[in-house]
Formats: C-alpha cells, structure tokens, sequence
C-alpha cells in the first residue's frame, strides 16, 4: 500500500514520551488528526550518535520498547525507519570480531581496512584530500590490536561509526538480512542513511559516484519492495542530487526549503522561493527542521554567496539566545554545512512568522515532515544544549507527556494543529500544484483535485497568512481561519 499523502512526525523514540509506548499514547491522545506518518528515527541498541552508529538491526533497546510497539505505531500510522546503510558500530560484533581476530575474522571483508583499499595500505595524501567527508580530519581512524599492530580503517563520520564495503559479499549479506528483517515490519518507507558515502573509489570524491549508486540504490530497493515498502535516499548535500534521484523515480528530499522560506521571511522577498517552487521534484519530503541542524550546503546556486551569508546572520540575530559557536567544534560540531537552532526560535518565536513559513511547506510539492520539537514550537534548549556541549541539543529537548500537555495549548500550536489537520482531510492536496504571479512580497499557492480548490496567499513582509477552500457541496469559497 502506498504511503499516504498526510503530514509525517520526525521523532526520537524516546523523545516525545519516554519510550515508545508513551509515544504511541501521545500521538493517539493528541495528534491522531494532525498526523498521518511518523518517522521514527533509530530505536537500535547503538553506541553513539544518539542511536545512529547501530549495534544490531535484530533489536529494540529495552530502554525503548519492543517491536511490538514499534508494530503498533505503523498499525495507526505509515511508519518510516531509519537504516544506517554507510556503516555500522564500533560495538557492534562484527567489527569487534575484526578487531580481535584480523584478517582472519569472517567479517575482516565487511571493512575498508586500507590494506584492502591500496597496496602496502599507503593511500596518497591527495587521494585522501579528495574524499568529501564535511569534517576537517582525514576519513579514516587508526585501529589497535590486542597484539599491539597497528591498521587505518576508513571511518567518514563519528569513530564509532565504521564504514561498510559494499564490494564484498559478506557486507551484502549481513545487510540484506538486515534490510529484510526491517521491511518485514512492514514500514511504508525506510530511510538509508548516509547512502551518499558508501561509493568508495580511490581518486575520487568518494560521495555519490556514478554509476555504483544506481547499483546499489537498485539492490536496496529490490529487497524492500517485495515487502511492499519504499526506500528514501538520504543525501544532504547540493540540490542537484535531489534532481538525480527524482529523475530515476526514487523519493528524494527538499532540503533546500528551510533555508529558502527563511531567506523569503527575513528579506520579504519570494523570487528565488518561487523559482524553486516551479522546478523543485514533485515526488519528495519537505523538512523545515530535522534531529539536525538547518541545513546550508542545500542552497548553493539557489542564493548567492551574499544572500546566503546575509541569511545565516539573520538567523543568528532572529533565533532565540543562539550563538555561532554553539554550530562549531566548542560544541562537538565538526562541520559547516548547517546551524543548529529551532525553527520556531530562528523565526525570533514570532507566531504569525511560524504559521507563514508552515503554510508554505504545507503547500509546496511533497509530503511534509514535521520535526517533534517544531510540533510544539518549541524554543532552543540551551539547558540541555550546555549541559551535554552537543550543539545539535539545543534542538532535541526530550519532552515529558505533562510537559506535551500544557504546550499544545499554546495558541501557536493550536494554530498549526489546525493547519495540518485540514492539510491531511482536504482532498485537494491529492491533485494538481500551481504557482500564480505576484508580488516579490507575496506567494500564491493552489491546489485544485476535481471541485475541491485549496488556495494560500501569504506576505512575507507582514507575515499574514490567508488560506481559502472550495465547498462543493455548498457551492461556495470558504475562508480558513489560520
């Protein structure tokens, strides 16, 4: 059964409640209208990167549930799972078995020890400069022996993430496994995370390469779909990857809205949104905000150098007690490519700024994603942010069912509760987007199924939003109150 066309919740499963059980409560209780989906990001026994460096794709961590509870969310909800295809724990047994044993280990295959990438295991400094990792350290980590020997491992992210090579069949194996015990929970969709990294060719930038991508994007893809689930390509990167997969029928993501609604709500200008919006891929996921930060590598080419500067310093003055430091190394923060702060909180926690700026996702091409703290507007946690130095916190405050109770009746919430339940009912969101001309301060957005006609006008100057539907029982235009 395809995916439906309702808003989808981006969510810890200890994040919104405490465990899975308390989210499925939740989201029964308070949210059975507003949300169709919900991207439930990795509930694995992990060893770092809050559950994104996976011990086992095999099992729930207790502290979490089990998979019954995670059944019983896709049973009310379509349900998308992560599944962290470039690499696999440090902890995990199969790298401690490579660990311990060597090259005598029977996953020794499953790794890019550079033994294997290279003769003698001398990789070229300018080999290892080409490679995009997004972080200012070389892609590899040196591994100790008990025996005391020494070997690099080629490692793109956290040094408890190790990658996989997908060259070698033993890596195919254990993944394929994997990959089936996933798709036999039957989620709608599962995210391969950090698909983008797992082409590694000496030379080259190692990021995406043509055409092993394909290959591999096909293999995933094969597996999954016999379980009547879809897979979702995560590549955060520049917008033209985006094209690529849609233009190969994959679902892909709009990473570039966030900044682009942003840049249109600070400078009360449309144009460049506008261009977007008539060419952007139709089949995709829009975001306004993620576990992660907002991201900025998505809009080169879109905005100018000056204009993505200019924006990225609004940011730092609109948001709420946000710092630049809190998106550099002082705060674990390695890379460049994005800024960590709540999108409520970048919007300088303006309520009409807000519901503008969820309208226009709401309305653009996709199915749209909701991050749980977005839900709820929520502000930055410089509490949590400071008390771990992990800039990412300060979008990840860990709600409590009583605290979930008093903010939904915040009037921003409230407002946005009813923006999205009339996204998920109104049929009109099924048919066909237009785009209609207007002024640089303004968009015009429709969609039209049969009688139904769903309209949005919105100033980005004075951020006033108007939404107006189709009655055609009634035969009449109806004003939505926003």
């Amino acid at each position: 059964m395809a995916i439906k066309n309702k808003i989808q919740l981006i969510t810890y499963p200890d994040s919104f409640g405490a465990n899975l059980p308390e989210l499925h409560y939740i989201l029964r209780k308070y949210f059975f209208k507003a949300i169709g989906g919900v991207h439930l990001l990795p509930f694995y026994p992990s060893s770092s990167d809050r559950g994104f460096a996976p011990l086992t794709y095999d099992e729930v961590d207790p502290a979490f549930g089990t998979w019954e509870d995670v059944e019983k969310i896709g049973q009310d909800f379509d349900l998308i799972i992560d599944f962290m295809v470039n690499h696999i724990s440090r902890q995990s047994v199969f790298f401690q078995d490579y660990i311990a044993k060597g090259p005598d280990s029977e996953y020794a295959d499953m790794f890019l020890s550079f033994d294997k990438l290279a003769p003698n295991g001398w990789i070229k400094d300018e080999d290892l400069e080409k490679v995009y990792t997004r972080k200012p350290r070389p892609p590899y980590q040196i591994l100790e022996r008990p025996n005391g020997t020494l070997e690099k491992i080629w490692c793109t992210f956290d040094h408890e993430q190790i990658d996989l090579d997908y060259n070698s069949p033993k890596t195919r194996e254990i993944m394929r496994k994997f990959l089936i015990r996933l798709a036999r929970n039957r989620p709608k969709m599962i995210r391969l995370d950090a698909i983008a990294y797992t082409t590694v060719e000496l030379g080259t930038n190692c990021f995406f390469l043509e055409p092993k991508i394909w290959e591999l994007l096909e293999w995933f893809n094969d597996y999954a779909a016999a379980f009547d689930t879809q897979i979702l390509p995560e590549v955060h990167e520049h917008y033209s990857y985006q094209f690529k997969l849609a233009a190969k029928g994959y679902w892909c993501y709009d990473f570039s809205l966030p900044m682009l609604v942003l840049h249109a709500l600070y400078a009360g200008k449309t144009r460049t949104l506008k261009s977007w919006l008539k060419k952007c891929p139709r089949k995709q996921i829009t975001t306004l905000d993620t576990h992660d930060g907002i991201g900025v590598v998505d809009i080169d080419g879109l905005l100018n150098q000056d204009e993505i500067d200019q924006t990225i310093e609004k940011l730092y003055e609109k948001g709420s007690n946000v710092k630049k430091t809190y998106s550099g190394p002082d705060y674990q923060n390695l890379d460049v490519y994005q800024v960590n702060c709540t999108y409520y909180s970048a919007l300088g926690c303006n309520d009409d700024a807000y519901i503008a700026a969820r309208t226009i996702q709401f309305f653009s091409p996709g199915i749209p994603q909701v991050y749980y703290v977005g839900l709820l507007a929520g502000e930055n946690d410089i509490e949590l942010l400071e008390k771990t130095k992990l800039g990412r916190n300060i979008n990840r405050h860990n709600y409590t069912i009583e605290e979930i109770r008093e903010d939904i009746k915040k009037p921003v919430v409230q407002r946005l509760l009813k923006l999205m339940e009339f996204r998920n009912s109104y049929p009109a969101f099924n048919g066909e987007f237009k785009l209609f001309k207007s002024k640089d301060t303004e968009l015009n957005l429709e969609w039209t199924f049969k009688k139904y006609i769903a309209t949005a006008h919105i100033n980005v100057k004075s951020y006033e939003t108007k939404i107006t539907y189709t009655d055609p029982v009634a035969s009449r235009v109806v004003d939505f109150e926003v």
